[in-house]
This record gives C-alpha cells, sequence and structure tokens, in this order.
C-alpha cells in the first residue's frame, strides 16, 4: 500500500490469522454478504465507516461478539434494546465510543451529518424494522 487509504470507500477485514486484506466498498457489497457470497468475512473481524444524516431504518445484532461504534464527526446517539429496555449512549465528540455487547439489538439516531467508525466481528450480522 503506497498511499493512505479512505475507510468509506475501502473495508478492511482483520483476519484470524492476524493478516488484513482491504475490500472496495461497491454497491453489491451487502448483498453479497447477506446472501453468503462474502464467506472469507465469517471469521474475524471487518471494520467499516457510514456517514448519514437521519435515524437507522432497521435494528441490527452480532451473534458473533461484540462491536465496536466510534464516533469519528458529527454525533449520535445509539440505542440498545436490553432486557431491562431501551438504553441510550450519547457519542458526542469525535472519539468517543460504546462496545455493543454481544446479540444485544442496537440502532444509531441523529439528525446531523455523523460517520461512524464500526469493528464488527464476522459475519452473521440480523436486521429487525423498527416499530412505526
Amino acid at each position: 500500500m503506497n498511499s493512505a487509504q479512505d475507510i468509506l470507500s475501502t473495508y478492511v477485514h482483520f483476519r484470524c490469522d492476524d493478516r488484513a486484506d482491504t475490500l472496495p466498498v461497491s454497491a453489491a457489497f451487502w448483498s453479497e454478504l447477506a446472501s453468503g457470497k462474502r464467506e472469507e468475512l465469517n471469521q474475524g473481524r471487518l471494520m467499516t465507516a457510514f456517514t448519514f444524516a437521519e435515524p437507522w431504518s432497521s435494528w441490527e445484532r452480532h451473534p458473533a461478539g461484540e462491536e465496536l461504534v466510534m464516533l469519528l464527526s458529527g454525533a449520535a446517539m445509539m440505542v440498545l434494546d436490553e432486557p431491562a429496555g431501551e438504553r441510550e449512549v450519547e457519542l458526542n465528540h469525535p472519539g468517543a465510543y460504546l462496545l455493543v455487547p454481544q446479540n444485544v439489538w442496537h440502532r444509531a439516531k441523529t439528525s446531523v451529518s455523523s460517520t461512524l467508525l464500526f469493528l464488527t466481528p464476522g459475519a452473521g450480522t440480523e436486521h429487525r424494522a423498527v416499530a412505526a
């Protein structure tokens, strides 16, 4: 790698053998992952980042382990659906992060342009719609 990469356009897969691969972002990436076509991502961790300016339309959870969610810019409220009820964690400055527990449904809410970095365990992310 001769130049800096951008996590918004190139994901990083940290493999279990202590190596890392870069993965170009494509429109088909997430559908390929959901359909099982990216089996190499079932192990290790995937680092991604997204910019958004409105609440997520779905919840997600990760059965394979904890997920790191770190704010790079903007501000966001992470909502965790825990057995005792919903818990909100505010990410309000760059570098603020949350470790989402394994198998806990979560989503983000914001009304300003915000960029979050994610370090997600393996494949198998599950989604469900936010109730209207």
